[in-house]
């Protein structure tokens, strides 16, 4: 399955996230089409069609009938992954969500700039992503268990 990501440098992940997530909800509704330019999304000229729209926390995944891609808000920027059948129809997601996130993003003048991804990895990480996930603040250490230079300085004493 052809797949492509984009790591774009951002101090409002979290708001991309939310309106990404918005407008895919909306153009997800049957009653509520967005209105589109006229350009050929695919053979019948429709862009790809939103199934469901999946957030919890600091990703997202929108389900197409022709893909999916993933959102993730971390610190200082936002990750996107794009999955599709075939290169045809991943250049159609590509370009969906660079349109998108350019548009939302025109004040901080965002860029997306896509590269190949194994179908096997998920949106680019790397281990200070997987510590920042972590729920909650580290467990205290009892004192007793304190090494005693360090409960010295903890202490003042």
């Amino acid at each position: 399955m052809p797949a492509a990501e984009a790591d774009i440098r951002t101090d409002h992940a979290a708001s991309y996230l939310a309106r990404l997530c918005g407008h895919a909800a909306k153009m997800g509704q049957a009653s509520h089409r967005l209105p589109h330019r006229p350009r050929g999304h695919d053979r019948d000229g429709d862009p790809p069609q939103v199934r469901r729209v999946e957030r919890v926390g600091i990703e997202a995944t929108v389900y197409l009938d022709r893909g999916q891609w993933t959102v993730r808000a971390l610190p200082g920027r936002l990750t996107v992954r794009a999955e599709a059948a075939d290169p045809e129809d991943l250049r159609q997601i590509q370009d969906l969500l660079t349109t998108r996130l350019e548009t939302f993003g025109r004040r901080e003048h965002l860029t997306v700039t896509w590269q190949a991804a194994t179908a096997e990895a998920r949106t680019t990480d790397g281990q200070e992503d997987h510590q920042h996930e972590r729920a909650g603040s580290p467990a205290p250490v009892p004192a007793d268990r304190i090494e005693p230079d360090r409960r010295d300085a903890r202490s003042g004493r």
